[in-house]
Parts: structure tokens; sequence; C-alpha cells
């Protein structure tokens, strides 16, 4: 279990990529909340994303389980502050670990390992951590998906 604090990030803006059902605020973390996730259990509000574009389109196939096209996804780009503090952890999902970050605050950022696409990161933001308040989020866009990814 490997955790290092990585202090603030290098470049002036960072990206990550969000993908949700619309008919919910999709820059909020009402639903990881609500139900809890791989790093966080329930009460606490987070906002899961991922590195790339891609990553995310793969974590929403991976976990809507529905076997169609998602008619109410949309996507947003998420804008992170050069000066955001960031945590990255090499390890399996862990509710205890990602709880203990998330109330302690140690950081707005907390950089993952993504269970789907093994060599790439996902992204838990905190939506109660004071450096929240830095980041940006594009106006949602409509997902287009290619129908070959549900025969």
């Amino acid at each position: 279990m490997a955790s290092r604090r990585s202090g603030h990030l290098k470049a002036a803006l960072w990206r990550a990529y969000r993908i949700a059902d619309r008919r919910h605020k999709i820059f909020d973390g009402e639903g990881a909340a609500t139900f809890g996730g791989r790093w966080n259990s329930p009460g606490r509000r987070v906002i899961y994303a991922a590195e790339t574009y891609a990553g995310a389109l793969l974590e929403v196939l991976a976990n809507s389980n529905i076997g169609r096209v998602p008619k109410h996804h949309a996507w947003i780009e998420i804008l992170i502050d050069g000066d955001v503090s960031v945590e990255e952890v090499d390890q399996r999902p862990s509710r205890i670990f990602g709880d203990k970050w998330y109330d302690e605050k140690r950081s707005t950022v907390l950089i993952v390992p993504s269970t789907v696409v093994r060599v790439e990161r996902n992204i838990v933001i905190s939506q109660e951590h004071p450096g929240f308040r830095k980041l940006r989020a594009t106006a949602p866009k409509p997902v287009v998906w290619d129908e070959r990814l549900f025969r």
C-alpha cells in the first residue's frame, strides 16, 4: 500500500473527465454520498472522474451494466488549477483509505488506479475540501456512443 502526497500539481492547469447521467448534476458528489463508491462510504461527497475521456467511457461501460446505449449520459471536462493539493495512491480500492483521506482533508484530489483500465488512473475529488473552489467544470456535452459497444 504505497501512498504519497504529491503536493501541488506541476502544470498550471490539469484536466479530468467525468461521464454521468445528465438528469442529475454532473459536477456534484451527491450520488457517491448517497450510495458510496470504491473509495468512499455513504455520506462523503466525492466526485469520481478519469484522467482521459476514454477512461471515463470505459468506467461507465464497466459499471452501468445496462446492455444498451445510454440515453441520458453527458460528459464534462474538469479543469484543475495547478495550486490544488493532490495525493496519489497505488493500492486496491479501499473505502477505509478513502474515508480517512476525505475525513482528514489531506488533499483536494486523490489519484487512484483504474480497476477497468489498469494502465490508467482515476481521479477522486473531495467536494468538501477547501481547494474544491479552485476547480471548474465545462458545460455538460452529450456523449456520442458507438452502438457497436452494446452488441
